[in-house]
């Protein structure tokens, strides 16, 4: 007969070993932190990026008893900033100042005396193709008061000529046409990011409010690599996508993996998330401050095609997400990681049954949501020309929505739910001002789970 081991003598020696091959993964979380973190600080604070960042504009103004403010915002066609557009500013006793629009689109002026001053657009300044929606706004009288803001907002259209009543606040065919368009945008973009979320839900049950994280990371690491260190947009979308996919690798491993082990509730592991999320948004804010930051510091030009006004950046962006999106698609359905995939999100008991590595499923999925969100976050950057430490956390409602509507767990239901979501809010936008679109978003997610719970293809399940 063989000898048998003593348990007291093979418990310790399986526990070195367990020790062992978490050591390395320990030390790469822990490189990857600090040369990550070193990045980021020396690239922020780094003297020479002065050379290479945008040209200074007006401060902003703050009101007191002993001046007040006149300021607005200029925004484009497409409800974009227009950064460096220059308003002259006119008034008593030879008052003459000139402000310039940040990359915000704002601009304002700190006036000391109260009294009519004039507020003149330089219409030689406007953005490439852009024209005020009438010519003869260009000028205005406004009364300026100390102690008081008095706001002014001027809005830019692609077609010269055209005035505030038939284009901004009429709803046309044509702006009907050209909001359906940017929601197609906005739902590519959008389903990058709710994919990975969708699949991360399917394999582990988890929704993680820290996704929209993700997004922010991929954004504010285009703007470290294109806009201050001066790298080619192409490398730097490839390499902002390679170092999120890391992030999530990193994060399973140091996280999620040994929570998992632990047997921790998913409420506990949505709490995770969300202190995360919290942690994550004020590191932003800290290396990155508070305004928002633009990844490509010229203008973009525009291109017209059907009848659509879109900026090269939107169709070049549009493209790269749907062949990525039609990549990972064929990788689900073709390949044997894919199916393997497939197979932990529809039953992770099974699979394991089945010989299925469940915790390297697991593993994968984290680092391509993580890869896709980042990604996506590198397209919004651009399109949306900037993007700043809360970006990501208000585009989490749509990608909820995105995934519920299409059906949680579900990569192609969230390529469907995306793009619905997509065109209906920018839909709305011909009838709600500004941001309120997004609550479109919130209405639909709330008629979803009171009519069709399981999403468009989810399967309904008994519960109890």
């Amino acid at each position: 007969m063989g000898s048998i081991t003593p348990p007291g003598r093979a418990q310790p020696r399986l526990f070195r070993l367990r020790q062992a091959r978490r050591r390395p993964v320990l030390a790469a979380v822990l490189v990857a932190a600090f040369l990550a973190t070193f990045l980021i600080d020396w690239a922020v604070t780094l003297p020479a990026f002065s050379a290479t960042s945008a040209p200074a504009t007006s401060q902003a103004c703050t009101v007191s008893p002993d001046n007040g403010c006149i300021q607005g915002t200029i925004t484009d066609s497409e409800r974009k900033p227009a950064e460096g557009v220059d308003v002259d500013v006119t008034g008593p006793s030879g008052f003459d100042e000139t402000a310039t629009t940040n990359n915000e689109g704002r601009w304002s002026v700190s006036v000391d005396t109260a009294g009519e001053y004039t507020v003149s657009v330089d219409q030689g300044t406007l953005p490439k193709g852009q024209y005020l929606t009438n010519a003869a706004d260009a000028e205005r009288k406004v009364q300026a008061t100390l102690n008081a803001n008095v706001g002014q907002i001027f809005q830019l259209s692609d077609q010269q000529g055209v005035t505030t009543s038939t284009d901004s606040s009429s709803v046309s065919p044509q702006r009907a046409w050209q909001q359906f368009a940017s929601g197609l945008r906005l739902g590519l973009l959008i389903a990058l990011a709710s994919i990975g979320l969708s699949l991360i839900y399917g394999t582990t049950g988890l929704s993680s409010f820290s996704h929209g994280e993700q997004v922010t990371l991929g954004g504010l690491l285009a703007y470290v690599f294109a806009n201050q260190l001066g790298w080619n947009i192409w490398v730097t979308g490839i390499v902002v996508t390679l170092l999120c996919a890391a992030t999530g690798y990193l994060q399973d491993a140091a996280i999620w993996r040994p929570l998992r082990r632990r047997r921790i509730s998913l409420t506990q592991l949505m709490i995770v998330t969300i202190g995360l999320s919290i942690a994550a948004q004020y590191a932003f804010q800290y290396f990155f401050g508070a305004s928002t930051v633009r990844i490509q510091q010229g203008n973009p030009d525009t291109i017209r095609f059907a009848g659509v006004t879109l900026t090269v950046q939107s169709y070049v962006a549009m493209g790269i997400a749907l062949v990525v999106l039609v990549a990972t698609g064929l990788f689900l359905a073709k390949t044997r990681f894919g199916r393997a995939t497939r197979a932990v999100s529809d039953n992770p008991a099974l699979a394991a049954a089945s010989g299925i590595d469940v915790d390297r499923v697991i593993r994968f999925v984290w680092t391509l949501a993580a890869g896709l969100a980042g990604l996506s976050g590198v397209m919004l950057g651009l399109v949306l020309n900037g993007v700043n430490w809360q970006t990501g956390l208000q585009l989490l409602l749509l990608m909820f929505a995105s995934v519920t509507l299409g059906g949680l767990g579900t990569a192609y239901g969230a390529l469907v739910g995306s793009m619905i979501i997509g065109v209906v809010v920018e839909l709305t936008n011909l009838v709600l001002p500004g941001d309120f679109k997004y609550a479109t978003a919130l209405v639909i997610l709330i008629l979803i789970l009171l009519f069709r719970p399981q999403g468009i293809f989810g399967r309904a399940e008994r519960i109890g």
